[in-house]
């Protein structure tokens, strides 16, 4: 199962606009993100899950989970996705993680939280790590990325506090969501 966890350092953390996803803490870019790491041609990536930790006001953290084979009503558009993650925060989030639409979970957890919960190496992207070609990697790890302003200083250290490699995909920094591409590709290449 490859697993990716974006933070969204000023994401929403309650139903936003869906005219307006740039004002809602930049969720465009965690739209983006949901679409590169879940969607394939006519299809959705099974063996894929995806967490976003949201950071943004009005009640932050909260935590989104997406899994890829359990998914349902997942288009590829920027506000089909959108639409998901507005009807998970619409459900009261809680310490227990409430399905608000099949494959789509929500609940209160920190970055901390969420990597304990989680219990798998940590892989750190930026653009100062090893190179992806170079790195030898389990095939079951956590892909950790910021959003469009990387990760915020606190989480940043949580991150690298835990991480069992920091990984490159360019040394330019690239967008959030052309990583997950990125990754995706390397991986699909070497078959984990």
């Amino acid at each position: 199962m490859r697993t990716f966890l974006v933070v969204g350092s000023q994401a929403a953390t309650a139903p936003f606009n869906l005219n307006g996803l740039p004002s809602a803490g930049r969720m465009d870019v965690l739209c983006r993100c949901v679409g590169q790491a879940l969607c394939i041609s006519h299809g959705v990536r099974r063996d894929t899950r995806l967490y976003l930790l949201l950071l943004g006001p009005p009640n932050p953290p909260k935590a989104l989970h997406i899994r890829g084979d359990r998914v349902r009503y997942l288009g590829p558009d920027e506000r089909n996705i959108a639409g998901l993650i507005r009807r998970a925060l619409d459900d009261d989030a809680d310490d227990s993680w409430r399905m608000s639409t099949p494959g789509v979970f929500v609940a209160r957890r920190d970055l901390a939280g969420l990597l304990d919960e989680l219990s798998i190496p940590v892989m750190y992207l930026h653009e100062a790590g090893v190179d992806i070609r170079d790195a030898d990697v389990p095939g079951d790890c956590l892909w950790t990325l910021g959003d469009h302003g990387g990760l915020p200083p606190i989480c940043r250290d949580v991150v690298e506090s835990r991480a069992e490699k920091t990984v490159a995909l360019s040394p330019l920094s690239l967008q959030a969501d052309q990583c997950i591409t990125l990754v995706h590709n390397e991986l699909d290449r070497r078959q984990q």
